[in-house]
């Protein structure tokens, strides 16, 4: 068992304060349907299968050049950086899943039990439920309290930003999980295929400039597998936004989940493969991140070391992935978690020793090649 630090309860502060009022029957009954589609999204992750059907992330296109004058001893290989001014041992974080219902609390407990034991950042899942009722907000807390040290962030959807203009409650949400980072969720696809979805995304823009100009905290802004756009991209580059997570197709389908939720007459599969390929949205956004000199994650479909090293040669700073973790940690147990993600951090410490990098930045300008056409990129 990893050894946490327990620290103790401290927190009484109103969440709904300009919001909502929490003894309101239809906040609350808002707070038990977030709550129970919560559930819903991670038994159907865990159990059913809900990826992509015809279409990939695209990284499988890729290749690193195998360099057989590395010109350095794998001792010196260093798969460290440093994210949100936190070192962080390997470019890589476990993205937002879970929060808000009664089994959550041990998840996020025992996600941040391996992160703080490893040096990974986590995210946790939307904390709209911590805005709608105050039931669950242990299971948010419990990251933190099980991970003092590394990076963690906060979580809310790009439609509730529109929807609530109040500042104070995502700055609450933040100080709920001392969150050194708060991650705005742009989930259109999702919320139309939702079968109590919101989509309404009017205003979601100029929510999002109001929170970069008044939180004291930075601000990643992230889809959630239907890929963001280079144009998404530099519209919230021009919006002051300084971290994007891509989040592309080809992992999971949150559309696929909505559907499933549906039920078998649900009429909308032609959504269940929507979205931009993760290579793809890395590649349109890694130019644009570079001139702003924003932190660029790759997300959506990141199975392993490969795909982790193939982001980061595409542009990438850093990766994250998400259900093969949560699995990995429902069917096995922290022990296996912990070994899984030991062994992709000393497989991509070979990848990048095999290709002349003997740190992070130098992988991303290591050289690709294309498996279908073998046309190098970045060749001399």
């Amino acid at each position: 068992m990893i050894t946490v630090d327990i620290r103790p309860e401290n927190v009484s502060f109103p969440l709904h304060t300009g919001i909502m009022m929490i003894n309101d029957s239809h906040d609350e009954a808002e707070g038990r349907r977030t709550s129970s589609r919560k559930k819903d999204h991670v038994d159907l992750c865990v159990g059913s299968d809900v990826t992509f059907r015809t279409k990939r992330t695209g990284l499988e296109r890729f290749e690193l050049v195998h360099n057989a004058l590395p010109e350095l001893d794998f001792d010196e290989v260093d798969p460290s950086i440093q994210f949100l001014g936190k070192h962080c041992s390997m470019p890589l974080l476990v993205s937002s899943m879970t929060g808000g219902y009664e089994e959550a609390e041990r998840i996020n407990r025992e996600l941040g039990e391996v992160c703080e034991s490893l040096g990974m950042p986590m995210g946790v899942g939307s904390q709209r439920q911590a805005m709608e009722d105050t039931r669950y907000l242990e299971s948010f807390r419990a990251a933190r309290r099980a991970a003092p040290s590394i990076p963690i962030f906060g979580n809310i959807g790009g439609a509730e930003v529109a929807r609530h203009p109040d500042i104070g409650a995502i700055r609450r949400l933040g100080d709920m999980i001392e969150a050194d980072a708060f991650a705005i969720h742009l989930n259109p696809l999702q919320e139309l295929m939702q079968p109590e979805g919101n989509p309404s995304f009017r205003g979601v823009l100029a929510g999002i400039e109001r929170l970069v100009r008044e939180l004291e905290i930075p601000l990643i802004v992230k889809e959630v597998g239907a890929g963001l756009s280079a144009d998404v991209v530099r519209r919230l580059l021009d919006a002051g936004i300084r971290y994007i997570d891509v989040a592309g197709a080809g992992g999971t389908s949150w559309s696929g989940v909505e559907l499933l939720r549906r039920g078998p007459n649900a009429d909308d599969e032609m959504f269940w493969d929507w979205g931009i390929p993760t290579a793809d949205a890395i590649i349109g956004a890694a130019p644009l991140c570079g001139d702003a000199g924003a932190t660029l994650i790759a997300s959506g479909g990141i199975g392993g070391p490969r795909d982790i090293a193939i982001s980061i040669a595409l542009g990438a700073h850093l990766a994250g992935s998400a259900r093969i973790l949560l699995r990995t940690l429902l069917d096995e147990g922290q022990t296996a978690l912990s070994d899984l993600l030991t062994g992709w951090r000393r497989q991509l410490r070979g990848m990048m020793f095999l290709c002349g990098a003997r740190v992070v930045e130098d992988l991303r300008h290591a050289k690709l090649h294309l498996r279908e056409v073998h046309e190098t990129r970045g060749a001399e």
